[in-house]
């Protein structure tokens, strides 16, 4: 096999890994990888606001909203305007969000980060100079990306 083809397999192969999880995590937990993050990212900063929530879990503010808005539909999270601050809304984890949370699989990009880290520096620059160019070779380096490994759509 020629190395071009070893890489396509590779990058197969972790595409397959990412969708195989997604599906996973949706069967298991009825979350798709991004909601699954930010309902951590609620349960780990307890009341916070929608501004903090997106710069934590690395996701635009409209994009953090709107995955909000399916979370609270299904009564998992809720909102609560500040009592200080009438114009700032905080979210928070209600109940049924917490028992979802303590039975849903890890997220992937967890053991991920936790391989990664383990890595020599080296080995983790150059890796990341690796993926980066072939971001670029494919055409991908402008497509703006959240570090969640997740084959539906981010705002699902």
């Amino acid at each position: 096999m020629e190395k071009h083809d070893e890489v396509l397999v590779a990058l197969r192969q972790i595409i397959r890994a990412i969708d195989m999880h997604s599906k996973r995590l949706i069967k298991e937990a009825g979350l798709t990888a991004p909601q699954l993050l930010l309902l951590k990212g609620i349960n780990e900063l307890g009341q916070i606001s929608m501004r903090q929530l997106a710069n934590h879990t690395n996701m635009s503010q409209a994009t953090a909203t709107t995955i909000m808005d399916r979370l609270e539909s299904r009564g998992l999270v809720q909102r609560i305007r500040s009592q200080t601050d009438k114009r700032k809304v905080h979210a928070t984890v209600t109940e049924q969000g917490q028992l979802l949370l303590a039975q849903a699989p890890t997220p992937l990009q967890v053991h991920f980060i936790q391989r990664f880290q383990s890595l020599e520096v080296w080995e983790q620059t150059l890796l990341l100079s690796s993926l980066q160019r072939i971001s670029h070779m494919m055409n991908a380096s402008g497509i703006d990306a959240a570090p969640v490994l997740s084959v539906n759509s981010l705002t699902d």
